[in-house]
């Protein structure tokens, strides 16, 4: 380890420069998920810093999940979860959530989600057509002053479409896209009459694509129901 956890120079401050360097080792297996590091004292001696700069760098790559310090017990790499990269970006949407970044929403769902329908047609499993077929269950039955209960259904429902690709990238890439989506209905779908029944329709349309492997079929439904997405958000972007 001592390539790793060698002396350091000042061409940055101490506490960058020692965070950078872990977490390099970390990026490239190094230091592969679980090891246990040296103490902070050996780290300190290994690097010749202060225990200042060193508890520095440890908080920050702490604070962004690279390593966990558990008291008594050590400091040790963490293993990152696909949980982890969507809540982080479950907050950046949260942050930065206004006209613009809806308008944004809509020209990357239109782009991937028709193939991801395609892709759940394809790898759907015969529980990932169960889930959908609660969600269409579930959207019929809502009360229908529900607003925010029917935005989290159909945010289900395409939450589980991408679920039923199989592939993770696809969930790490949309499930905070989706997240936003019962915040964006409830802000411009509450008073558009014939929605919810247009909706329901499509999901159908959709599930009974999946469910018959018909990826054409998947695509073009998929197509129909984002187009009618971006229908009504231009109307509400001239208001």
């Amino acid at each position: 380890m001592n390539e790793i956890f060698g002396k350091i120079e000042l061409a940055q401050t101490l506490s960058q420069k020692i965070e950078r360097r872990i977490e390099e080792a970390i990026r490239q297996k190094k230091l592969p998920i679980g090891v246990k590091l040296p103490s902070e004292r050996e780290l300190c001696e290994l690097f010749a810093v202060s225990r200042t700069a060193l508890r520095e760098a440890l908080r920050r790559l702490s604070a962004r999940g690279l390593i966990q310090i558990k008291k008594g017990s050590g400091m040790f790499v963490s293993e990152l979860k696909i949980k982890d990269a969507i809540d982080s970006l479950n907050l950046y949407y949260d942050l930065s959530f206004d006209i613009n970044l809806i308008s944004h929403i809509i020209e990357v769902r239109r782009v991937f989600e028709p193939e991801i329908a395609s892709m759940a047609a394809q790898n759907r499993t015969d529980k990932d057509l169960e889930l959908l077929l609660k969600s269409n269950t579930e959207l019929e039955h809502c009360d229908p002053d529900n607003t925010q209960m029917e935005a989290d259904i159909i945010n289900k429902f395409h939450l589980n479409v991408a679920k039923a690709t199989g592939n993770p990238i696809v969930i790490i890439t949309m499930e905070p896209i989706f997240y936003l989506l019962p915040r964006m209905r409830n802000l411009i779908y509450a008073n558009v009459y014939g929605e919810k029944e247009f909706t329901i329709k499509s999901h159908y349309s959709i599930y009974e694509a999946i469910r018959d492997r018909d990826t054409e079929k998947a695509r073009e439904y998929m197509v129909n129901q984002i187009n009618r997405t971006l229908e009504i958000y231009t109307q509400y972007f001239k208001k």
